[in-house]
């Protein structure tokens, strides 16, 4: 991914259009580190699949929004890549990445892995992503959303994947996964850091299918329904 350059601020206004953050150089290679890394210490896990639901057999799901605790994320890809993309079709994954200055690194991280970065927040650039979003889902790729990032509060799923669903007519898959071995940062979702060797036992919850008309009564009870899915399959 090339750098691209911020616009002024003037013009940046004019135009209405918010450019996030790109990665320097430094975080590219940062990026590519904690890449490499990663390998290595997914080459000494031991996984266990966890399926009740028969979501890697379904053969009507063609494409998917896979959700999962941001605190998660250090595995979620490597899992994309080795269970789910290996039974469906779809040709990649596009992830929704914050287009903050800490969203740059983690932007870079995703293009090392092979996941096309699409930036943006509640907060920030939300329409823009949600337009990036849904021009993947038309291409074929799956779609990954952390719901309680990229500030919290840890465990709470935030109304942007709900949204998601009912843009692009996808279907939310509830992902988590439980490691024996593993090292807890004192961040705000305290984020997970696997450490080699540890058993990681993956949990693949309901499938939701969310309707494009809802009343406010019924999305919140929909977003309910899906945050408690994720709690219940989610052990820390």
């Amino acid at each position: 991914m090339s750098q691209a350059q911020s616009p002024k601020p003037n013009a940046q206004k004019r135009s209405g259009v918010v450019v996030p953050n790109a990665p320097k150089w430094h975080q590219r290679l940062a990026a590519f580190l904690i890449w490499l890394t990663v390998n290595l210490v997914s080459l000494t896990i031991r996984y266990r699949l966890h399926d009740p639901h028969g979501l890697l057999s379904r053969t009507d799901l063609k494409q998917a929004i896979y959700c999962f605790w941001h605190n998660r994320l250090a595995l979620c890809v490597k899992l994309y890549f080795k269970f789910s993309r290996a039974h469906h079709t779809a040709p990649g994954v596009a992830g929704l990445v914050s287009a903050s200055k800490d969203g740059a690194l983690l932007s870079a991280i995703f293009a090392c892995f092979g996941v096309q970065p699409v930036r943006g927040s509640s907060s920030r650039r939300g329409a823009q992503a949600l337009l990036e979003l849904s021009s993947c889902a038309q291409r074929g790729y799956d779609l990954a959303i952390t719901p309680d990032g990229p500030r919290g509060p840890r465990y709470v799923l935030a109304d942007g994947a709900i949204t998601l669903a009912q843009v692009t007519g996808l279907p939310l898959v509830t992902v988590s996964y439980h490691l024996n071995w593993k090292v807890a940062m004192k961040s705000w979702d305290q984020f997970q850091i696997p450490l080699p060797f540890a058993r990681c036992e993956i949990f693949v919850g309901k499938v939701f299918f969310v309707p494009r008309e809802l009343t406010e009564v019924e999305r919140e009870k929909l977003r309910q329904a899906v945050e408690t899915e994720l709690r219940a399959i989610t052990r820390d």
